[in-house]
């Protein structure tokens, strides 16, 4: 006898199998906030309860991280996040990133945010999409596109920002080890910078041979 049992099927329901109501608008401000009713179908059969879930709405946003194939460097910023006020420093080293103005692509976005905020002028031939993901689907419909893109670092580096967007952008380049032991000392901890980190670390061999 096979006592071995049947794997679940992964992701096997979709929109359809959710009943959501109409947002209802509870904040707005800077972001907003939506409040919606809603139940979904449950893995052993039949719906859930309706809940009552509140949404922050802060828009998308794109990422890009500047990888340089001959110096094996990467471009780094350093700006106030207050969300991060609870960490050692509430200054974070990220990547390059933005939200969508009007009528915007990803990749246009990446292009504009470069300039804006480290000085650089990318090329939409030289960035290539990496992933796109939620950082916390419980709780905000944000969703990240996260791109790489190549450059040359050599002369790169300054204080950059839009003033009129309180911006205030340290550009620091760091060899791609350096910025992957600051992810193992925690020093780099937002979300999007350690998964590109961390892609890079699986690609970096092939980028340097198709980009060079």
């Amino acid at each position: 006898m096979n006592d071995k049992k049947t794997s679940p099927p992964i992701l096997r329901f979709s929109h359809a199998d959710t009943v959501i109501s109409e947002p209802k608008r509870k904040f707005k401000g800077f972001f907003t906030i939506n409040e919606f009713e809603v139940k979904h179908r449950l893995f052993e059969g039949g719906y859930s309860n309706t809940l009552t879930r509140e949404i922050f709405e802060r828009g998308d946003a794109v990422v890009l991280m500047p990888y340089d194939p001959i110096n094996d460097t990467v471009v780094l910023i350093e700006q106030f996040r207050l969300g991060a006020i609870r960490s050692e420093t509430p200054w974070q080293l990220e990547f390059i990133a933005g939200m969508f103005g009007k009528n915007e692509q990803p990749i246009d976005v990446a292009i504009r945010e470069a300039k804006e905020e480290a000085n650089l002028h990318v090329e939409e031939r030289n960035i290539i999409e990496i992933t796109k993901f939620f950082p916390s689907p419980g709780g905000t419909s944000e969703c990240i596109y996260l791109y790489a893109a190549k450059v040359d670092s050599t002369h790169v580096g300054g204080v950059y920002g839009l003033e009129e967007e309180g911006e205030d952008i340290l550009v620091h380049v760091l060899p791609r080890n350096d910025a992957m032991d600051l992810v193992k000392q925690g020093k780099i901890s937002n979300a999007s910078s350690i998964i590109g980190l961390q892609w890079l670390e699986l690609n970096y061999v092939s980028l340097q041979e198709n980009w060079q």
